[in-house]
């Protein structure tokens, strides 16, 4: 069973939650940058949360398929069709074999997710599907994906009745120009005035072109540091925002470093980091502090929404 890519989009690549505990080794994280948009689509065809999927970035992939399946996708809306049914977001489909998907480009937000029933079957490498780019290791040969390639499914999901399948859907993503995203101050935040804290966290910032797994990069007024923003290095998070010695913010993403040498002003909370992955160029953002236990109060309730999303 097997998934032929026509045609591979601007940015395709195999993801699952990425790599944990090889920062010490010096490889990064990786993995979605939208978590959430990733366990939407990977319930709804009866996949555990974790199983690989294909990430696309602005534009999708066109793929045929060699057997029966159910597919779902979530994220940015790339007006989908199957042959030449068009399908919606977050709503589990029968395919069958020979049956092609196409994905255009995206409406609003910047990325999709493509769920297959059994999940993308590449090996595992540190016990992760997931593609790193930079190190050129995991997902298909450490790459972004090209015409031609086959990729192979797994089987680790639970059958759906097909008289149910109407059911296995949920309320499409809406995806705004303008964000808002909690962030916890810190760990570094000592190294700013009050004045600069307030300015970040009132100003209205502008997300650029030069954003991409990586960080999300902002524009607009500089914080500043009266004795600069060098640290000696230390560790990175998905979320960590550093202040660079333009004073631009710079949010760390999937694919971040694992030590960074700016000062980190603040990191933002688990919940909104799928917001960031969404984030298209030119878009507003701003912050908004929140304590740590109100982060993991957010944190618990999602975690209890995926809980008892359609549990079998």
């Amino acid at each position: 069973m097997s998934v032929e890519i026509i045609a591979a989009g601007m940015l395709s690549t195999v993801q699952d939650f990425g790599r944990f505990g090889v920062m010490k080794d010096g490889f990064p994280q990786c993995g979605v940058m939208d978590t959430r948009s990733m366990k939407i689509a990977n319930r709804l065809v009866g996949n555990s949360l974790d199983c690989a999927v294909i990430e696309m970035t602005m534009a999708g992939i066109t793929a045929r398929f060699t057997d029966n399946y159910l597919i779902c996708l979530s994220g940015a809306d790339m007006s989908s069709k199957i042959n030449d049914m068009p399908i919606r977001t977050n709503k589990a489909y029968e395919i069958k074999s020979g049956d092609v998907l196409t994905c255009s480009y995206a409406k609003s937000g910047v990325r999709a997710y493509l769920a297959v029933s059994g999940g993308i079957d590449v090996p595992k490498i540190m016990s992760s599907r997931s593609t790193d780019l930079k190190s050129a290791l995991g997902g298909l040969d450490g790459r972004k994906l090209q015409k031609g390639d086959v990729l192979e499914t797994g089987h680790d999901n639970f059958m759906i009745p097909p008289e149910s399948l109407d059911k296995w859907q949920v309320k499409e993503s809406e995806y705004s120009d303008e964000i808002t995203v909690r962030a916890v101050s810190g760990p570094q935040d000592f190294m700013f005035s009050d004045e600069a804290i307030r300015k970040f966290y009132s100003s209205q910032w502008t997300v650029t072109n030069q954003s991409d797994r990586m960080g999300i990069r902002l524009d607009g007024m500089p914080v500043e540091s009266e004795n600069g923003v060098d640290i000696i290095s230390d560790g990175i998070v998905f979320g960590s925002v550093q202040i660079p010695k333009n004073g631009k913010p710079i949010i760390l993403m999937a694919d971040h470093q694992t030590t960074g040498g700016y000062a980190k002003i603040a990191t933002v909370i688990s919940t909104d980091l799928p917001l960031l992955a969404q984030a298209r160029p030119n878009s507003k953002l701003r912050f908004v502090s929140v304590s740590v236990s109100k982060a993991q109060v957010l944190a618990r309730k999602e975690k209890k929404y995926f809980d008892k999303l359609f549990f079998v």
